[in-house]
């Protein structure tokens, strides 16, 4: 064993220490994943529209890069399980950075299938900005899981929101260079993600996976000797802790994915459309100051509940709200990013807490290739549905959906704590 993980494995004290830095190490890191997520999020499904000529495919680059997300997540997951956290969060941000300078050219160029690859690789940055979250919980205790997830993601809120109201801005940078004003934001991207492979590459160490292995495999040494079985994977736990993540995302990158383009037809600028999604974004993660204590509080079954109360609120009032209403639009995309946030956190603790820690990041990674696929999916529909429907009956689909998850919930809540 490495001397310097052995002297966390029997310091507690340096442990708990560990633990802190850990957390400001991937606080850091989130800030500027969440700018880098915002690029794709706003335009993405404009620059489809321009591209291709159609609504009928602009869900198409969310599908994209959430697809790419899938196979990212479960790349990043199998690095960290064999390597380190270290080296399986940084290759994630790196292929995202990559991905958003493919974006770039594909729109000079106007190469429709460079546009692709590059959403799909740009998927890279999306998965990680996720998966980072479990590197704060690697030396948690139970008692501190879900507000470690919840510290974690509420850094992203400064690069989330900060990215889509500077689409104005960087439509102007990418003007002023000569390339299509709508690659501007994958230049913040590009960069964003760059610098959070950086961090955690030069500053998540030791690598708290590898420490937290450690202490487990000390831990099971001790059981052995006084003939204590170990916990195992509580598989139904996994279930609904998934289930209530792949709802969550679903629900929200469906109506999330078409808003933009429901606010184009309508009259609504770009600056008014980043404003929006900027809202949004902010309220997916911004929750998190308070949303990680609830859960570790209250339970998780009780904010399960209340994630799916609050996205059926947020399909309703999408399908209603006159489209002329800022203020309306705005609401109804906040409680959807609230509802996201209350179902991904406590979705995370409870899949965290059914997780051997030994098997934890080839699960999560697995689970998040699943949230990956499932939002792709809600993608790529939702472009569908509105062009042959409306943006409202795609806003009750996703409330059903959400409805349909409160009577799931329900029937198999004894899994929740």
């Amino acid at each position: 064993m490495n001397q310097s993980i052995e002297h966390y494995v029997h310091d507690t004290a340096a442990r708990e220490k560990l633990y802190k830095r850990t957390l400001w190490v991937v606080i850091l890191s989130q800030v500027f994943g969440g700018a880098g997520l915002a690029a794709g999020i706003t335009v993405g499904a404009l620059i489809a529209q321009d591209m291709l000529g159609t609504d009928s495919f602009a869900g198409l680059p969310s599908a994209l890069f959430t697809f790419g997300s899938a196979g990212a997540a479960l790349l990043v997951g199998q690095l960290s399980q064999r390597y380190s956290r270290r080296l399986g969060l940084a290759t994630g941000f790196w292929l995202g950075s990559l991905g958003a300078i493919g974006v770039i050219f594909a729109t000079i160029l106007a190469n429709i299938p460079l546009l692709f690859v590059s959403l799909l690789v740009y998927g890279g940055g999306t998965a990680t900005n996720l998966q980072a979250r479990y590197a704060g919980t690697d030396l948690a205790t139970a008692k501190q899981r879900a507000t470690a997830i919840s510290m974690a993601m509420v850094s992203t809120t400064f690069g989330a929101v900060a990215g889509p109201n500077l689409v104005q801005v960087m439509g102007n940078v990418a003007d002023g260079i000569g390339i299509p004003t709508l690659a501007g934001p994958f230049i913040l991207a590009a960069v964003a993600y760059g610098l959070a492979g950086l961090v955690l590459a030069v500053m998540l160490r030791p690598d708290p996976y590898l420490v937290a292995k450690a202490i487990i495999a000390n831990e099971q040494k001790a059981n052995e000797a006084a003939q204590i079985v170990a916990k195992e994977t509580n598989r139904e736990g996994v279930v609904l802790g998934a289930t209530i993540m792949i709802v969550s995302q679903v629900v929200m990158v469906a109506i999330m994915t078409m808003t933009p383009i429901h606010m184009s037809h309508h009259g609504h600028d770009l600056q008014q459309i980043g404003l929006v999604i900027g809202i949004h974004v902010g309220s997916m993660y911004l929750p998190s100051l308070v949303t990680g204590v609830l859960v570790d509080k209250i339970g998780r079954y009780a904010m399960a509940i209340a994630a799916v109360v609050t996205l059926i609120a947020a399909g309703v009032m999408a399908a209603v709200a006159p489209v002329e209403s800022m203020f309306w639009l705005t609401l109804a995309l906040a409680l959807l990013g609230i509802g996201w946030n209350f179902g991904f956190i406590s979705g995370t603790a409870l899949l965290t807490d059914a997780i051997h820690p030994l098997e934890r990041a080839k699960i999560q990674g697995r689970i998040d290739v699943f949230v990956a696929l499932s939002g792709a999916a809600g993608g790529m529909l939702s472009g569908l549905i509105v062009s042959q429907t409306s943006y409202a009956t795609l806003s009750y689909v996703g409330a059903l959906i959400a409805l349909a998850t409160f009577g799931f919930i329900l029937y198999r809540k004894k899994g929740f704590k």
